[in-house]
């Protein structure tokens, strides 16, 4: 499904956001200041080619998203002083993406998070999947959307947005999901610098479809020179889906108040992955957790996550139309990824979004319900917008 959000609804975007004036252009600037561009990234180690599409807008805002894994592959923004670093951790070339782990702003998919034991059951028949976590399906298998070369279906301008949709078809059967299940991920800018990506799926057999943006950001720059949580991190959340030891959900939502998970109001995130609380110990001294959104699945995009690194100037707002905010402060990252610059990533150097809807949801009866039927359309938007503190 590709579908086109007119500028009326972007400006609408922008206002459940809360979104800073002070990137906004005069309408006569905006016809030239848009621009796609379309090249070769590189070259799998099978032989097929990996496109890659920069997306920029005048106000010094650029992605580039390469078709291994409808990857963010470059977010630049510019700090309180004008100048642009790259905010997302990745690969400098396509070998990193290929044969490095680590999720590095890709597309998840075909279920977003984990499933518990990779199974599950849909009208009376068990789905045993690829074990990526064991014992747990963790993002969709061990081949899992991230490792696939989606296919460029369109590249588009006009005088205010530029944006390139991706499509993937994954068969019956994959990674022992059922049904053929046909996706499109569409990544648009506009030049009041929100990135705007919207997924569409459908399917000819009941299956289970839960997609996202496992970004990976941070507002400092990558490479990194400080902890991407140093940061203070707002989320419209007043509970949590608390986990058991392989990070599964228990199923009762616990309520932040009281705990370091409190983001209700702004709050520095390293002081609050590094305290003491049972269950980010669970998560090697950090947050892995799914946020209860308030307002669950929305049509529209509702706000959802603001973070703001004083140092820099970058400010950061997240609206989604999805019930769920995985949160997640880069615990497990030990120093083997080498990504941008040569860099090893390490606790912290990272802090990701992942609008979804609820982790296991298939075995989880009181769960928002993920599942997809022939003649459904599974959608979803999310708004990254990037502004500069004042």
């Amino acid at each position: 499904m590709n579908i086109s959000i007119r500028p009326a609804t972007t400006i609408l975007l922008s206002t459940l956001v809360g979104l800073s004036a002070c990137s906004q252009l005069p309408a006569g600037d905006k016809a030239s200041s848009i621009s796609a561009s379309r090249a070769t990234f590189g070259t799998l180690s099978n032989g097929a080619k990996v496109e890659a599409v920069t997306l920029k807008n005048a106000a010094g805002m650029s992605a580039t998203l390469i078709s291994y894994g409808a990857t963010v592959q470059s977010l630049r923004f510019p700090d309180k002083q004008g100048n642009a670093a790259d905010l997302v951790v990745g690969y400098d070339n396509l070998a990193g993406y290929e044969t490095t782990p680590g999720f590095t702003n890709v597309t998840v998919g075909r279920y977003a998070n984990r499933i518990a034991k990779g199974t599950f059951a849909l009208d009376g028949k068990s789905y045993p999947l690829s074990l990526s976590e064991p014992p747990n399906t963790l993002h969709g298998g061990t081949i899992g959307w991230d490792k696939r070369n989606w296919v460029v279906k369109s590249v588009d301008q006009t005088a205010d947005k530029a944006s390139v949709t991706f499509t993937l078809t994954s068969p019956d059967g994959d990674q022992g999901f059922p049904g053929t299940v046909v996706a499109d991920v569409t990544y648009e800018l506009n030049n009041n610098n929100d990135l705007t990506i919207r997924y569409g799926a459908t399917t000819d057999k009941p299956t289970v479809v839960n997609l996202t943006y496992h970004s990976m950001i941070n507002l400092s720059g990558i490479p990194a020179s400080r902890l991407a949580t140093d940061a203070d991190l707002t989320i419209e959340s007043d509970a949590i889906l608390p986990v058991d030891k392989t990070l599964i959900p228990t199923g009762t939502p616990l309520p932040v108040a009281g705990t370091p998970f409190d983001f209700r109001t702004p709050a520095n995130v390293t002081a609050r992955a590094r305290a003491e609380h049972p269950q980010l110990a669970l998560a090697n001294g950090g947050i892995d957790h799914n946020y209860v959104l308030r307002g669950g699945k929305t049509a529209t995009p509702k706000p959802a996550v603001t973070l703001e690194d004083r140092q820099s100037g970058r400010g950061l707002k997240i609206a989604t139309t999805e019930p769920g905010m995985q949160v997640y402060t880069g615990n497990f990252l030990k120093g083997e990824i080498v990504g941008k610059g040569s860099q090893r990533l390490t606790k912290y150097q990272s802090i990701s979004f992942e609008a979804q809807g609820y982790p296991d949801a298939p075995n989880q009866p009181a769960f928002p319900s993920t599942r997809l039927d022939p003649g459904q359309n599974y959608s979803q938007t999310t708004v990254f917008h990037f502004y500069q503190l004042k």
